[in-house]
């Protein structure tokens, strides 16, 4: 089995995949201070829990935008699952497409696994939409490269800031408000983060896919983009798997090119 790693800036996924069905995942906040015997007690108290032998993981794949998780991650892999993880964005590792930045080296982990994952999984091209610690805008040309975005903060960031930089603001739950028009302050920052967040995703959407000049299928995928289901319209489709669905993809692309050398 494959252990596919997913280190976010808020939350790291960690996934089980048998081929390529995911057999099951599991959710730690991120934290740099974790050591790798911690991560270890917690996943394989929870694969035993789920009946999965720990025995049977045989390779990993990390994909990181935090560097001060990555040695724990990394020890995790070799010293309690004894394989050498391969980590998405090393010299090593190749994503079987074409970055086509100015500096390709500086686009993000996370950016590149969810252009392998959406390329895999739909036709290009494609506008990804990631709801995480930011909001993140990737476009896949029509040949299954990747050529560029654009980043916001991410809508519990907006929130977080809004509340520590107002004293009396109160922090409040993300959520549609029944009503843009708030009644208390509650209500209206609610509103004001929710349905104005719903413009900025509209808009971006709109403006790229304008700026492109092509029809495009956009993608959401990140732990709120559920909020937006059934309010954002441009979006084709909610993929929550996505990025895990990548760190497979780009694991068995290169497990196929190393047996062919």
């Amino acid at each position: 089995m494959l252990l596919a790693i997913d280190a976010g800036n808020t939350n790291i996924v960690f996934a089980l995949f048998d081929g390529t069905k995911q057999v099951g995942a599991w959710r730690s906040s991120t934290n740099a201070q974790h050591t790798s015997d911690e991560y270890a007690v917690f996943l394989r108290t929870l694969m035993q829990g789920a009946g999965i032998d720990p025995r049977k993981i045989k390779a990993a794949i990390i994909g990181s935008v935090v560097p001060d998780a990555n040695f724990p991650l990394l020890k995790l892999c070799r010293d309690h699952f004894n394989c050498e993880p391969l980590i998405v964005g090393s010299a090593k590792v190749d994503c079987g497409i074409q970055v086509l930045l100015d500096r390709p080296e500086e686009i993000g982990a996370d950016r590149l696994i969810n252009a392998v994952g959406a390329a895999a999984s739909y036709k290009p091209p494609l506008l990804i939409v990631d709801f995480g610690t930011a909001t993140t805008f990737d476009v896949v040309d029509a040949k299954g490269n990747y050529a560029g975005g654009a980043i916001a903060p991410g809508i519990n960031l907006s929130l977080q800031a809004l509340h520590m930089a107002a004293a009396k603001l109160p922090r409040v739950s993300v959520a549609p408000s029944k009503k843009v028009i708030g009644k208390n302050t509650n209500d209206a920052i609610q509103s004001g983060i929710f349905w104005g967040y719903t413009g900025l995703i509209e808009g971006m959407i709109e403006r790229i896919k304008k700026e492109f000049g092509k029809p495009m299928t956009v993608i959401a995928t990140g732990g709120l983009s559920q909020l937006f289901q059934n309010v954002v319209t441009s979006i084709d489709y909610f993929d929550g798997n996505l990025t895990l669905r990548g760190l497979q993809k780009i694991f068995e692309q290169n497990r196929q090119k190393n047996r062919q050398k």
